[in-house]
């Protein structure tokens, strides 16, 4: 199901049908350095984690990670979407593209599709997003979609300190 169309890219919702290109993307080595490694290894692991994740916060949230695809050619080549995490009390952006296609300005370009779905469409008024602090190009897009630095925090007790950043449209409608 297409969420979203903008210049260049489709986002739609990740299904099991993608499962080869998820493995591919988070095994990339951006992504195990900035998000972690989920420890998927297979095509059933791949499978598994989509429909855990991605379907079921679709299903309970109404909002997930989407696919980032080519128009034209429907190449998957990245996720940007919406995460409900149990330890953050708002809802998150996140995205991750696969490295041949970062530095074109796809994750700024399926970012702002993001946050205009998540406040017109889905009356989302405060997102955050949350990076390491040594990840310059997510602080770089954060900021350039008019996100600011709110506090450190961690998602976890023991887990080392990242960065939360926020936007509210609510305050800057009213500032």
């Amino acid at each position: 199901m297409k969420i979203r169309d903008t210049a260049r890219l489709t986002l739609r919702l990740i299904t099991i049908d993608d499962a080869a290109f998820y493995l591919q993307l988070v095994n990339e080595p951006a992504w195990l350095q900035y998000v972690g490694d989920k420890g998927l290894r297979t095509l059933a692991d791949a499978r598994q984690a989509i429909l855990n994740g991605p379907v079921a916060m679709q299903q309970r949230c109404g909002f997930s990670l989407y696919l980032c695809e080519l128009k034209g050619s429907a190449m998957p080549i990245g996720i940007c979407g919406l995460v409900k995490r149990a330890s953050l009390a708002d809802v998150d952006i996140g995205f991750a593209f696969l490295p041949e296609f970062c530095g074109s300005g796809y994750a700024y370009e399926a970012a702002v599709a993001v946050l205009e779905h998540a406040n017109q469409k889905l009356g989302i008024h405060r997102l955050v997003a949350i990076t390491k602090p040594d990840n310059l190009r997510s602080i770089r897009l954060l900021e350039r979609l008019g996100m600011c630095l709110e506090r450190g925090t961690t998602l976890r007790k023991g887990t080392e300190e990242i960065r939360l950043y926020a936007r509210d449209w609510a305050v800057q409608r009213h500032a």
